[in-house]
């Protein structure tokens, strides 16, 4: 089957985010696919859950849930540096995983590594990293990196998930710099008070999963696209990427229906490609 061609990929990518590198002229975003991404803004540089290998097809390929590609990988983890931060909402491998994470750590001198707090010894025994080399973080608690303010929020896959002291084992993450707003939902679910923890945040841009919920496909569930276009309206956010989608066959979204559900409620959106560019100025 053709994989779906990436806007641009490999050392084209590398160059496009290295010529906007010194522009401080509001914030830059590259999808890295699935879940992932690049922002860039006044010179720094943070990776959002990426997965860029090719992990998951291959641990797959003899069972009932092949992992079969859909998309281009965008970029070779080892060709990402300038890397201030690197974060992990949850545990699974398209949201951590050690052939992207590892090298990323290696060729970053000094990068810092955000996580759920519950998940420590597990992230650190996946990525081969010291135990208290990570920074854990929690619902309701924030921490500030290089001018990045992450806050924690609880995320609903299927259900909000705590450790034995309470903490969240699925989480997503606001991210606050300059004069902008951006949250990155992880893995979720709707769930009773997520717009009352996102409305005063005031969201520029948010990152939503639309592949939807479906037990057949035997993995934890997702906002579909009308659940995503919906949250974006009701937390008043300036514009909505949808993600998790186009990565596997067997767990996907039309990303049409949720470019036909945000127009139906006027919810500013972009369809992004994978190594796509989004820009923002205000």
């Amino acid at each position: 089957m053709e994989l779906i061609e990436a806007a641009k990929k490999g050392e084209a990518l590398i160059a496009e985010m290295d010529s906007f590198l010194q522009d401080s002229d509001g914030f830059r975003l590259w999808w890295l696919g699935q879940s992932g991404y690049l922002l860039q803004y006044n010179g720094k540089r943070i990776l959002i859950d990426p997965y860029l290998s090719d992990s998951l097809t291959k641990k797959y390929a003899a069972t009932d849930k092949p992992h079969t590609r859909m998309s281009e990988l965008v970029v070779a983890p080892q060709l990402l540096r300038n890397i201030s931060v690197i974060s992990s909402s949850h545990n699974h491998t398209d949201h951590l995983d050690a052939e992207t994470v590892i090298p990323i750590l290696q060729n970053n001198p000094g990068i810092i590594f955000i996580m759920p707090e519950a998940n420590r010894v597990f992230v650190a025994e996946r990525v081969k990293c010291e135990i208290d080399f990570p920074l854990g973080l929690n619902d309701g608690n924030s921490v500030t990196v290089d001018g990045f303010t992450f806050h924690g929020i609880p995320a609903k896959h299927n259900e909000i998930e705590r450790d034995a002291q309470g903490q969240c084992k699925y989480m997503g993450y606001v991210i606050s710099f300059g004069k902008y707003n951006i949250y990155h939902s992880g893995d979720t679910l709707l769930f009773n008070n997520l717009v009352h923890l996102l409305r005063p945040f005031h969201i520029d841009l948010a990152l939503l999963p639309i592949n939807g919920n479906k037990p057949e496909r035997k993995v934890a569930g997702n906002l579909d696209s009308t659940e995503a276009a919906a949250l974006a309206k009701a937390i008043a956010a300036g514009c909505v990427i949808p993600c998790h989608y186009d990565m596997f066959y067997f767990n996907t979204a039309d990303v049409n229906e949720f470019a036909r559900e945000a127009e139906k409620i006027d919810q500013p959106y972009k369809v992004l490609i994978g190594g796509e560019r989004f820009d923002m100025h205000r």
